[in-house]
């Protein structure tokens, strides 16, 4: 139920070209923790009770209701070969190549699974590769990951295969390869050009390097390229970011990602190495996306939402203008809101009204697939309720604008009575001018889009919920 939600698209958010920044009273007072809401619920709501058996039961129904069509397919390889300071995904640094070989053995033998519980080698419609660092491997074990996926899973429906690449692990001639495995998508980590924040946060990469492979990439003949940013690290300002994004205007790729650093040491041991003195205050942080928001716009990039940004015929852009963008773990998306099995160590996916997580050590990964199971630890079967909420803030992060209509049809619910307590919650941010209500719906000005998050928090019950206990997410700006 709910599903798929078609909505207009916002108006608060076309009009903001005109960028205006949020006030320091504002900044002050909601410099506070959120979630990114790459899903809802959030993923940390999994619970172990969720496990390889529930998964299975999932599996098996995916042809109820005509529900059997093709799904994404999203690969982790963890490996890198040097830690970057910043990161918070779940990686093995290490130099050792031979731990490739063996981790393509476990990916097989989960693959294989899959294709048993579903009893069919199933349509795949859009394959990624994340990690970690996917070019960890060679140009053969990537070949022999992409004949293993088309062994067990019917890749011949594939609209996009799309990759994650460190500039510093490729050069012209490993991007031949990837076109040649018929990767059509490539995402450079840039993260920043400026040499002081590169050396930082141990990422050290010349701008010319990344030029000279964008344009090897446009060559081959990608169909899209994507650059990810990553503004609040240690030793940016507003100046040092503007010439970032003044290299990135001259670089033009299709796409751009444009993440906020979440610092959270407590979490994520390497961001121990950064000093809390050399990361930009919350103003700075503002005024960096503000200036890029302004910059890009007037490059002719498109503001798709919270972090990205799409020259107006990629896809993703036209998307945003039909209302029909969604978002997933790997953050904005055309993928339709469908199913998405993961594979890998700590990879998460969704089946059906559920998401699931795989472990996410080697060891325990290895040990369930030793034992012939799927290596699920946790997951959560949504509610009518998580569904509902889950509508209304993909909603508001994707369009900026809830109508209450398109909601109240999917769900057979009165928007007003439903969310009552909700709506009077958002009196305050009305007052403040980050929301707009009518009769129609509620939306995000462009102010608000700032604080976006902050806004769909409202709609969060597990997150009021969890207040008292102090979970830790980013924060919102």
């Amino acid at each position: 139920m709910g599903e798929i939600i078609m909505m207009r698209p916002s108006t608060a958010n076309r009009a903001a070209g005109s960028t205006p920044r949020p006030d320091s009273e504002l900044l002050g007072r909601f410099d506070l923790h959120g979630p990114r809401y790459t899903s809802y619920p959030t993923a940390d709501r999994m619970v172990e009770a969720f496990g390889a058996e529930d998964l299975r039961g999932w599996l098996g129904r995916r042809d109820l209701g005509g529900r059997g069509n093709a799904l994404g397919l999203y690969v982790h390889l963890p490996f890198c070969q040097a830690l970057c300071y910043y990161c918070a995904c779940n990686k093995i640094i290490t130099r050792k190549h031979s731990l490739a070989t063996e981790y393509l053995d476990y990916l097989e033998r989960e693959a294989k699974l899959y294709r048993d519980v579903l009893g069919a080698r199933v349509p795949v419609d859009q394959l990624h590769l994340g990690g970690g660092t996917p070019t960890f491997l060679s140009d053969d074990e990537l070949a022999r990951l992409g004949d293993m996926l088309d062994t067990h899973f019917d890749l011949s429906m594939l609209e996009e295969r799309s990759i994650e690449v460190d500039p510093r692990t490729v050069d012209a001639t490993r991007l031949a390869a990837l076109r040649k495995l018929g990767y059509d998508r490539i995402s450079f980590g840039v993260q920043d050009f400026e040499p002081t924040v590169q050396q930082a946060v141990h990422r050290v990469q010349p701008a010319e390097q990344v030029f000279a492979l964008v344009a090897s990439a446009r060559e081959l003949g990608f169909r899209s390229i994507n650059v990810d940013l990553i503004y609040g690290l240690p030793k940016q300002t507003p100046e040092t970011f503007e010439r970032t994004i003044a290299q990135v205007r001259r670089l033009r790729p299709d796409r751009l990602a444009l993440y906020a650093y979440a610092h959270l040491p407590e979490r994520f041991k390497p961001q121990r190495r950064i000093a809390v003195a050399d990361l930009p205050p919350a103003p700075d942080k503002v005024a960096m996306l503000s200036t890029a928001i302004e910059r890009l716009l007037d490059e002719g990039y498109v503001y798709v939402g919270m972090d990205h940004f799409a020259l107006p015929d990629d896809p993703l852009a036209v998307a945003k203008r039909n209302g029909t963008l969604h978002r997933n773990f790997q953050g904005y998306t055309t993928h339709h809101d469908g199913d998405l099995i993961a594979l890998g160590v700590s990879g998460i996916g969704k089946i059906g009204p559920t998401y699931h997580q795989n472990a996410k050590t080697l060891p325990e990964y290895y040990d369930a697939l030793e034992r012939g199971q799927l290596p699920v630890i946790r997951g959560i079967e949504l509610s009518r309720d998580d569904l509902l909420r889950r509508a209304v803030i993909m909603a508001l992060m994707c369009q900026g604008r809830v109508d209450f209509e398109a909601i109240e049809s999917a769900f057979l619910v009165r928007f007003r009575d439903y969310f009552a307590n909700e709506l009077e919650r958002l009196e305050e941010y009305q007052a403040l001018g980050l929301v707009q209500r009518d009769d129609e719906g509620l939306e995000v000005t462009p102010v608000g889009w700032f604080f976006v998050r902050l806004v769909a928090m409202v709609f969060d019950r597990h997150v009021r919920q969890r207040a008292a206990g102090g979970a830790s997410y980013s924060r919102i700006l």
